[in-house]
Protein backbone atom coordinates (compact mmCIF):
# COMPACT_ATOMS: atom_id res chain seq x y z
CA UNK A 1 0.00 0.00 0.00
CA UNK A 2 2.73 2.57 0.77
CA UNK A 3 4.30 2.23 -2.22
CA UNK A 4 1.26 2.36 -4.24
CA UNK A 5 0.65 5.43 -2.69
CA UNK A 6 4.10 6.96 -3.54
CA UNK A 7 3.90 5.63 -7.17
CA UNK A 8 0.52 7.07 -7.83
CA UNK A 9 1.68 10.93 -5.84
CA UNK A 10 4.91 10.40 -8.00
CA UNK A 11 2.82 9.60 -10.83
CA UNK A 12 0.64 12.73 -10.06
CA UNK A 13 2.87 14.95 -9.66
CA UNK A 14 4.95 14.15 -13.15
CA UNK A 15 1.49 14.65 -14.95
CA UNK A 16 0.71 17.83 -12.93
CA UNK A 17 4.33 18.97 -13.74
CA UNK A 18 3.34 18.14 -17.79
CA UNK A 19 0.40 20.44 -17.60
CA UNK A 20 1.44 23.16 -16.26
CA UNK A 21 4.08 23.16 -19.14
CA UNK A 22 1.63 23.05 -21.46
CA UNK A 23 -0.09 25.86 -20.26
CA UNK A 24 2.02 28.46 -21.40
CA UNK A 25 2.87 26.57 -24.95
CA UNK A 26 -1.21 27.38 -25.44
CA UNK A 27 -1.57 30.71 -24.38
CA UNK A 28 1.24 31.54 -26.13
CA UNK A 29 -1.29 30.00 -29.57
CA UNK A 30 -4.16 31.91 -28.58
CA UNK A 31 -5.29 28.67 -26.83
CA UNK A 32 -7.06 30.28 -24.18
CA UNK A 33 -9.95 27.42 -23.87
CA UNK A 34 -7.49 24.77 -23.51
CA UNK A 35 -5.10 26.89 -21.68
CA UNK A 36 -8.02 27.00 -18.84
CA UNK A 37 -9.28 23.48 -19.05
CA UNK A 38 -5.22 22.94 -18.58
CA UNK A 39 -5.09 24.99 -15.68
CA UNK A 40 -8.45 23.44 -13.98
CA UNK A 41 -6.08 19.72 -14.57
CA UNK A 42 -3.54 21.17 -13.05
CA UNK A 43 -5.45 22.14 -9.71
CA UNK A 44 -7.23 18.89 -9.66
CA UNK A 45 -3.55 17.17 -9.90
CA UNK A 46 -2.65 19.38 -6.94
CA UNK A 47 -5.59 19.32 -5.14
CA UNK A 48 -5.08 14.81 -5.79
CA UNK A 49 -1.17 14.85 -5.16
CA UNK A 50 -1.85 16.82 -1.90
CA UNK A 51 -4.02 13.78 -0.55
CA UNK A 52 -1.27 11.39 -1.70
CA UNK A 53 0.96 13.25 0.04
CA UNK A 54 -0.52 13.47 3.16
CA UNK A 55 -1.55 9.81 2.74
CA UNK A 56 2.34 9.51 2.00
CA UNK A 57 3.13 10.83 5.37
CA UNK A 58 0.93 9.10 7.18
CA UNK A 59 2.13 5.70 5.91
CA UNK A 60 5.98 6.85 6.19
CA UNK A 61 5.11 7.52 9.87
CA UNK A 62 3.72 4.68 10.78
CA UNK A 63 6.73 2.54 9.46
CA UNK A 64 8.66 4.54 11.03
CA UNK A 65 6.78 3.63 14.74
CA UNK A 66 7.13 0.21 14.33
CA UNK A 67 10.18 0.08 12.98
CA UNK A 68 11.78 1.91 16.50
CA UNK A 69 9.96 -0.78 18.07
CA UNK A 70 11.95 -3.37 16.57
CA UNK A 71 14.84 -4.97 18.98
CA UNK A 72 18.71 -5.14 18.26
CA UNK A 73 20.09 -8.14 16.54
CA UNK A 74 22.07 -10.26 18.92
CA UNK A 75 25.04 -11.37 17.94
CA UNK A 76 26.89 -14.85 17.38
CA UNK A 77 27.91 -15.15 20.73
CA UNK A 78 24.74 -14.82 22.92
CA UNK A 79 23.48 -17.47 23.80
CA UNK A 80 19.78 -18.95 23.08
CA UNK A 81 17.02 -18.65 25.70
CA UNK A 82 14.12 -16.91 26.53
CA UNK A 83 14.81 -16.38 30.04
CA UNK A 84 17.40 -15.60 32.82
CA UNK A 85 17.24 -19.38 33.81
CA UNK A 86 18.99 -19.61 30.14
CA UNK A 87 21.98 -17.08 31.01
CA UNK A 88 25.14 -18.60 30.89
CA UNK A 89 27.73 -18.04 33.96
CA UNK A 90 31.41 -17.58 32.27
CA UNK A 91 33.14 -16.74 35.79
CA UNK A 92 32.81 -16.68 39.43
CA UNK A 93 35.52 -15.24 41.44
CA UNK A 94 35.95 -14.45 45.28
CA UNK A 95 34.82 -16.47 48.60
CA UNK A 96 31.14 -17.13 49.57
CA UNK A 97 31.76 -16.17 53.61
CA UNK A 98 30.01 -18.91 56.10
CA UNK A 99 28.00 -16.73 57.99
CA UNK A 100 26.41 -18.62 61.53
CA UNK A 101 22.77 -18.73 62.36
CA UNK A 102 22.50 -14.70 63.50
CA UNK A 103 23.69 -13.49 60.24
CA UNK A 104 21.05 -10.64 59.73
CA UNK A 105 19.51 -9.63 56.03
CA UNK A 106 20.77 -5.78 54.62
CA UNK A 107 17.95 -4.32 55.42
CA UNK A 108 17.88 -5.59 59.45
CA UNK A 109 21.75 -4.29 59.69
CA UNK A 110 20.61 -1.34 58.07
CA UNK A 111 18.30 -0.76 61.08
CA UNK A 112 20.79 -2.31 63.96
CA UNK A 113 23.51 0.05 62.83
CA UNK A 114 21.27 3.31 62.07
CA UNK A 115 22.26 3.74 58.58
CA UNK A 116 19.26 3.65 56.30
CA UNK A 117 15.70 4.50 57.42
CA UNK A 118 13.11 3.00 55.20
CA UNK A 119 10.37 4.28 57.13
CA UNK A 120 11.66 8.00 56.93
CA UNK A 121 11.66 7.50 53.10
CA UNK A 122 8.37 6.42 52.58
CA UNK A 123 7.14 9.67 54.20
CA UNK A 124 8.77 12.11 52.44
CA UNK A 125 8.11 10.48 49.13
CA UNK A 126 7.07 6.70 48.79
CA UNK A 127 8.28 3.29 49.08
CA UNK A 128 11.66 2.72 47.29
CA UNK A 129 13.42 5.96 47.97
CA UNK A 130 15.60 5.45 51.46
CA UNK A 131 17.16 7.62 53.34
CA UNK A 132 20.44 7.25 54.06
CA UNK A 133 22.04 8.61 57.78
CA UNK A 134 25.39 8.69 60.02
CA UNK A 135 27.86 6.17 58.22
CA UNK A 136 25.23 4.26 55.98
CA UNK A 137 25.43 8.31 54.20
CA UNK A 138 28.99 8.10 54.33
CA UNK A 139 29.24 4.34 52.52
CA UNK A 140 27.22 6.16 49.57
CA UNK A 141 29.89 8.82 48.76
CA UNK A 142 32.56 6.54 49.71
CA UNK A 143 31.40 3.59 46.81
CA UNK A 144 30.42 6.63 44.42
CA UNK A 145 34.29 8.42 44.78
CA UNK A 146 35.62 4.96 44.60
CA UNK A 147 34.17 3.60 41.39
CA UNK A 148 34.70 6.98 39.42
CA UNK A 149 38.21 7.27 40.53
CA UNK A 150 38.55 3.40 39.24
CA UNK A 151 37.20 4.93 36.17
CA UNK A 152 39.01 7.82 35.89
CA UNK A 153 42.56 5.71 36.40
CA UNK A 154 41.45 3.66 33.72
CA UNK A 155 40.86 6.69 31.56
CA UNK A 156 37.46 7.67 31.44
CA UNK A 157 36.85 11.49 31.68
CA UNK A 158 34.60 12.32 34.37
CA UNK A 159 31.80 14.09 33.48
CA UNK A 160 28.58 15.15 35.40
CA UNK A 161 25.53 15.20 33.03
CA UNK A 162 21.49 16.72 33.96
CA UNK A 163 19.68 14.42 35.33
CA UNK A 164 16.54 15.01 33.45
CA UNK A 165 16.65 14.60 29.61
CA UNK A 166 14.29 15.64 26.23
CA UNK A 167 12.15 13.26 24.38
CA UNK A 168 15.46 13.23 21.87
CA UNK A 169 17.52 12.09 24.24
CA UNK A 170 15.53 8.97 25.75
CA UNK A 171 14.82 8.21 21.84
CA UNK A 172 18.20 8.19 20.74
CA UNK A 173 19.76 5.46 23.48
CA UNK A 174 16.40 3.44 23.33
CA UNK A 175 14.88 4.09 26.37
CA UNK A 176 11.49 5.40 24.37
CA UNK A 177 9.29 4.33 22.96
CA UNK A 178 10.09 0.72 24.64
CA UNK A 179 10.85 2.02 28.38
CA UNK A 180 8.89 4.70 28.69
CA UNK A 181 5.89 3.35 31.34
CA UNK A 182 9.28 3.20 33.45
CA UNK A 183 10.47 6.65 33.64
CA UNK A 184 9.57 9.33 36.01
CA UNK A 185 7.86 11.61 33.32
CA UNK A 186 7.70 15.67 34.12
CA UNK A 187 5.10 16.16 31.60
CA UNK A 188 4.57 19.88 31.97
CA UNK A 189 8.08 19.81 30.15
CA UNK A 190 7.97 16.85 28.69
CA UNK A 191 11.07 15.75 30.28
CA UNK A 192 12.36 12.68 31.81
CA UNK A 193 14.60 11.65 34.74
CA UNK A 194 17.32 9.67 33.77
CA UNK A 195 17.01 6.04 34.48
CA UNK A 196 20.78 5.44 34.20
CA UNK A 197 23.46 7.99 33.39
CA UNK A 198 23.98 6.26 29.82
CA UNK A 199 20.84 8.42 28.55
CA UNK A 200 22.46 11.87 28.76
CA UNK A 201 25.98 10.45 28.45
CA UNK A 202 25.95 9.18 25.42
CA UNK A 203 23.53 11.75 24.05
CA UNK A 204 26.53 14.17 24.17
CA UNK A 205 27.20 12.12 20.54
CA UNK A 206 24.00 12.91 19.33
CA UNK A 207 24.10 14.11 15.80
CA UNK A 208 27.93 14.39 16.01
CA UNK A 209 30.31 13.56 13.45
CA UNK A 210 33.63 12.75 14.92
CA UNK A 211 36.74 12.46 13.11
CA UNK A 212 39.16 8.83 13.18
CA UNK A 213 41.56 10.57 15.58
CA UNK A 214 39.02 11.42 18.10
CA UNK A 215 37.93 7.73 19.01
CA UNK A 216 37.48 6.36 21.13
CA UNK A 217 35.50 8.34 23.32
CA UNK A 218 35.45 7.10 27.21
CA UNK A 219 33.34 8.73 29.58
CA UNK A 220 32.36 8.18 33.48
CA UNK A 221 29.58 9.79 35.09
CA UNK A 222 27.37 9.84 38.68
CA UNK A 223 23.79 10.08 38.69
CA UNK A 224 21.38 9.54 40.79
CA UNK A 225 18.98 7.15 38.72
CA UNK A 226 15.10 6.84 38.35
CA UNK A 227 12.77 3.96 37.64
CA UNK A 228 9.68 3.27 38.41
CA UNK A 229 9.83 -0.45 38.55
CA UNK A 230 6.04 -0.89 37.67
CA UNK A 231 4.86 -4.56 38.49
CA UNK A 232 7.80 -5.01 40.81
CA UNK A 233 6.26 -6.93 44.41
CA UNK A 234 7.15 -9.22 46.75
CA UNK A 235 9.96 -10.42 49.03
CA UNK A 236 12.47 -9.47 46.06
CA UNK A 237 11.90 -5.81 46.48
CA UNK A 238 12.91 -5.70 49.74
CA UNK A 239 15.26 -3.19 51.25
CA UNK A 240 17.92 -2.29 48.94
CA UNK A 241 16.93 -5.11 46.36
CA UNK A 242 14.44 -2.50 44.06
CA UNK A 243 14.44 0.96 44.50
CA UNK A 244 12.31 3.99 42.63
CA UNK A 245 15.78 6.73 43.26
CA UNK A 246 19.16 5.00 43.56
CA UNK A 247 22.91 6.37 42.88
CA UNK A 248 24.84 4.69 40.05
CA UNK A 249 28.20 5.28 38.25
CA UNK A 250 28.42 4.39 34.62
CA UNK A 251 31.05 4.13 31.89
CA UNK A 252 30.52 4.38 28.43
CA UNK A 253 32.46 3.82 24.95
CA UNK A 254 31.97 5.23 21.34
CA UNK A 255 34.41 3.17 19.62
CA UNK A 256 35.08 2.33 15.95
CA UNK A 257 33.33 -0.67 15.08
CA UNK A 258 36.19 -3.38 14.34
CA UNK A 259 37.25 -1.99 18.05
CA UNK A 260 33.71 -2.72 19.77
CA UNK A 261 34.18 -5.85 21.11
CA UNK A 262 37.68 -5.78 22.81
CA UNK A 263 36.53 -2.67 24.32
CA UNK A 264 33.57 -5.23 25.49
CA UNK A 265 36.12 -6.88 26.67
CA UNK A 266 38.07 -4.50 28.40
CA UNK A 267 35.04 -3.25 30.08
CA UNK A 268 34.13 -6.66 31.50
CA UNK A 269 37.88 -6.68 32.55
CA UNK A 270 37.43 -3.45 34.14
CA UNK A 271 33.93 -3.97 35.84
CA UNK A 272 35.69 -6.85 37.45
CA UNK A 273 38.61 -5.66 39.09
CA UNK A 274 36.33 -2.81 41.10
CA UNK A 275 34.73 -6.10 42.29
CA UNK A 276 37.44 -7.73 43.26
CA UNK A 277 38.93 -4.85 45.06
CA UNK A 278 36.11 -5.31 47.13
CA UNK A 279 36.77 -8.87 47.90
CA UNK A 280 32.92 -9.92 47.51
CA UNK A 281 31.87 -13.02 46.20
CA UNK A 282 31.09 -12.18 41.93
CA UNK A 283 30.09 -13.91 38.86
CA UNK A 284 29.57 -12.96 35.42
CA UNK A 285 26.83 -14.19 33.39
CA UNK A 286 26.34 -13.90 29.31
CA UNK A 287 22.56 -13.32 28.79
CA UNK A 288 20.61 -15.19 26.66
CA UNK A 289 18.46 -13.37 24.10
CA UNK A 290 15.41 -13.51 25.92
CA UNK A 291 16.93 -11.20 28.87
CA UNK A 292 18.56 -8.72 27.12
CA UNK A 293 17.74 -5.02 26.63
CA UNK A 294 15.62 -4.07 23.80
CA UNK A 295 18.72 -1.96 22.32
CA UNK A 296 21.55 -4.31 23.39
CA UNK A 297 23.64 -6.76 20.51
CA UNK A 298 25.64 -8.26 23.61
CA UNK A 299 25.28 -8.11 27.56
CA UNK A 300 27.17 -9.33 30.46
CA UNK A 301 25.61 -9.30 33.81
CA UNK A 302 27.55 -9.02 37.22
CA UNK A 303 26.10 -10.53 40.40
CA UNK A 304 27.45 -10.53 44.07
CA UNK A 305 26.39 -12.95 46.41
CA UNK A 306 23.97 -12.09 49.47
CA UNK A 307 24.69 -14.10 51.86
CA UNK A 308 22.06 -14.01 54.09
CA UNK A 309 19.50 -13.70 51.66
CA UNK A 310 21.01 -17.12 49.94
CA UNK A 311 20.80 -15.25 46.12
CA UNK A 312 22.66 -13.41 43.71
CA UNK A 313 21.95 -10.08 43.11
CA UNK A 314 22.86 -7.71 40.00
CA UNK A 315 25.09 -5.17 39.94
CA UNK A 316 26.00 -4.04 36.65
CA UNK A 317 25.15 -4.61 33.14
CA UNK A 318 27.88 -4.02 30.63
CA UNK A 319 26.53 -4.20 26.76
CA UNK A 320 27.79 -3.36 23.65
CA UNK A 321 24.55 -2.10 21.34
CA UNK A 322 26.77 -1.90 18.06
CA UNK A 323 25.47 0.49 15.92
CA UNK A 324 21.33 0.34 17.24
CA UNK A 325 21.96 3.75 19.15
CA UNK A 326 24.52 5.47 17.00
CA UNK A 327 22.04 4.94 14.12
CA UNK A 328 19.20 6.51 16.36
CA UNK A 329 21.53 8.88 17.43
CA UNK A 330 23.54 9.51 14.13
CA UNK A 331 26.67 9.07 16.00
CA UNK A 332 29.14 9.09 13.30
CA UNK A 333 32.45 9.42 12.38
CA UNK A 334 34.73 10.36 9.20
CA UNK A 335 37.08 7.23 8.71
CA UNK A 336 40.67 7.84 6.91
CA UNK A 337 39.00 7.89 3.71
CA UNK A 338 36.90 10.18 4.26
CA UNK A 339 33.83 8.07 4.46
CA UNK A 340 30.89 8.86 7.23
CA UNK A 341 30.57 5.63 9.30
CA UNK A 342 27.53 4.71 12.23
CA UNK A 343 30.09 4.50 15.27
CA UNK A 344 29.54 1.63 18.14
CA UNK A 345 28.12 2.32 21.59
CA UNK A 346 28.85 0.62 24.38
CA UNK A 347 28.16 1.24 28.64
CA UNK A 348 28.24 -0.98 31.95
CA UNK A 349 27.17 0.00 34.97
CA UNK A 350 30.84 0.62 37.46
CA UNK A 351 28.77 0.11 39.91
CA UNK A 352 25.04 0.42 40.74
CA UNK A 353 25.43 1.12 44.33
CA UNK A 354 22.01 -0.18 46.25
CA UNK A 355 22.99 -3.89 45.65
CA UNK A 356 26.40 -3.07 46.64
CA UNK A 357 25.95 -2.37 49.62
CA UNK A 358 23.16 -5.02 50.39
CA UNK A 359 26.13 -7.70 49.39
CA UNK A 360 28.90 -5.58 51.71
CA UNK A 361 26.74 -5.03 54.86
CA UNK A 362 25.50 -8.99 54.88
CA UNK A 363 28.88 -10.53 53.62
CA UNK A 364 31.46 -8.06 55.71
CA UNK A 365 28.93 -9.08 58.95
CA UNK A 366 31.31 -10.12 61.80
CA UNK A 367 31.58 -10.59 65.25
CA UNK A 368 28.67 -7.96 65.76
CA UNK A 369 30.07 -5.50 63.52
CA UNK A 370 30.02 -5.02 59.72
CA UNK A 371 34.14 -4.89 58.57
CA UNK A 372 34.71 -2.60 55.50
CA UNK A 373 36.92 -3.83 52.34
CA UNK A 374 40.17 -2.54 52.84
CA UNK A 375 39.99 -0.58 49.41
CA UNK A 376 37.36 1.58 50.43
CA UNK A 377 38.40 3.02 53.83
CA UNK A 378 40.42 5.84 52.50
CA UNK A 379 37.24 6.79 51.47
CA UNK A 380 35.27 5.44 54.18
CA UNK A 381 37.58 7.20 57.15
CA UNK A 382 36.65 4.35 59.34
CA UNK A 383 37.29 0.68 59.23
CA UNK A 384 34.17 -0.41 60.84
CA UNK A 385 30.48 -0.35 61.54
CA UNK A 386 29.21 -1.27 65.17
Amino acid sequence: MRKKIQQELDSCLAEQKKKAAEIGSLMKQGLKEQAEQAKAAVAALKEKSATLSAQAENNQKELDATLVLLPNTPCDLVPEGRTAEDNVVVKQGGVIPELGADALPHWELAKKFDLIDFDLGVKITGAGFPVYKGKGAKLQRALINFFLDCNTEAGYLEVEPPVMVNEASGFGTGQLPDKEGQMYHATLDNFYMVPTAEVPVTNIFRDVILSEKQLPQKMTAYTPCFRREAGSYGKDVRGLNRLHQFDKVEIVRVEKPENSYAALDEMVAHVEGIVQKLGLPYRILRLCGGDMSFTSAITYDFELYSTAQQRWLEISSVSNFESYQANRLKCRYKDANGKTVLCHTLNGSSLALPRVVAALLENCQKDGKIIIPEALRPYTGFDTIE
